[in-house]
């Protein structure tokens, strides 16, 4: 656990800005032969168990922008299976990519990944997570630390609404071996840690979870109500945990007294915050993300430079990379419709059976 808070607190945006043109669109990835090896993309996405979005959201947004260029891609999910991840980067690169995008599983295995595409003269793209030690040229992802410190200010002011005194905070992290997962709690424990010290708020049980699974998260979350059963706050890093938490909270009778946060924005998380379970989710718009990854990728298949105006540094690394940061949103029922609005899932999705009502409730249609 320190290790990955050093490794965290050394890891800061440089300079500010956004992406820059990386070409021409247009491709002609249909020819055979060497210029079709040199317009491939493969994706490797981690797993689906973690969070709904890289199924639902990123894969799709990603096949559209890169079909939309006409360029040739190989998307793969490695369902959480460190071999397979491995596996798979190794077909697409003997397969003739040459823009290898990944969302490592933890920074050891992806720098093997990247380390051998690298070998191979494939440029190399960190999607959403970055490798720490890794050799990706590029790092596209959101602002993580801002998505945790949007996350303490939501509980923060949740727990203000009902006027807690004292509230005894329980936090659930993400997997301490994703490097967002630490770039998250540093986020929100800067928020809480100055309630903390000041008396205001008491610092509860703090655990990480393995491969943020949410079956595991159920399971600490009840041994954390069992050791400390006055627990007021929940900081739960995304939307899968914090339901694992609810439904503990649920077999206690403490659903929707107990504010728990979220990430991610997911269907089941919008739900919950629109039965008042769960007090608040950070949106992070995806498909801006998947369109800034793509146009990189399809820039540099097509062998242009990538241009990017910020940079991250990768302690364990001792080097600058490229990036593309965006900005993350926070969610509450107030604004629930704003998820709908900007098409990242439907009415149809969210607003089944009971929910009809309470989303007509937060005007949506």
């Amino acid at each position: 656990m320190r290790k990955g808070i050093l490794s965290l607190l050394a890891v800061g945006v440089l300079a500010t800005g956004g992406l820059t043109a990386c070409g021409d669109d247009k491709s002609d990835s249909g020819s055979s032969g060497d210029s079709a090896k040199k317009q491939k993309i493969g994706v490797i996405l981690p797993d689906s168990k973690s969070s709904a979005r890289w199924e639902t959201a990123d894969r799709k947004y990603l096949e559209a922008a890169f079909k939309a260029a006409n360029v040739d891609f190989d998307i793969q999910n490695a369902q959480g299976d460190k071999a397979a991840f491995q596996t798979i980067a190794e077909q697409m690169i003997t397969g003739g990519v040459n823009v290898l995008m990944i969302v490592n599983l933890d920074s050891g295995t992806g720098k093997a990944v990247l380390d051998k595409a690298k070998a191979a003269g494939v440029a190399t793209i960190d999607y959403d997570r970055l490798t720490l030690g890794g050799s990706a040229s590029y790092y596209v992802s959101f602002d993580n630390t801002a998505v945790g410190k949007l996350q303490g200010e939501g509980l923060v002011k949740c727990l203000t609404d009902l006027k807690a005194t004292k509230p005894i905070i329980a936090e659930l992290n993400g997997s301490q071996t994703d490097n967002n997962a630490t770039l998250f709690k540093a986020g929100y424990d800067g928020v809480l840690k100055a309630k903390y010290d000041s008396g205001e708020y008491v610092k509860g049980p703090d655990q990480w979870v393995p491969d943020w699974d949410n079956t595991q998260a159920g399971t600490i979350f009840e041994q954390m109500l069992t050791s400390t059963p006055n627990i007021a706050g929940v900081l739960a890093a995304n939307d899968g945990l914090g339901n694992a938490a609810i439904n503990a909270l649920k077999k206690q009778g403490l659903n929707g007294k107990v504010p728990v946060t979220g990430q991610d924005a997911t269907v089941q998380g919008l739900q919950n915050i629109l039965n008042g379970d769960q007090c608040m989710t950070v949106y992070k718009a995806v498909k801006q993300e998947a369109d800034a990854a793509a146009k990189l990728a399809i820039g540099l298949a097509k062998g242009e430079k990538g241009s990017t105006t910020q940079k991250v540094t990768d302690p364990e690394g001792k080097r600058d990379v490229d990036a593309v940061l965006l900005t993350p949103k926070s969610i509450t029922k107030d604004n629930v419709k704003d998820v709908v609005d900007d098409g990242y899932v439907t009415a149809a999705e969210l607003c089944t059976g009971d929910f009809a009502a309470k989303c007509t409730a937060a005007g949506i249609k």
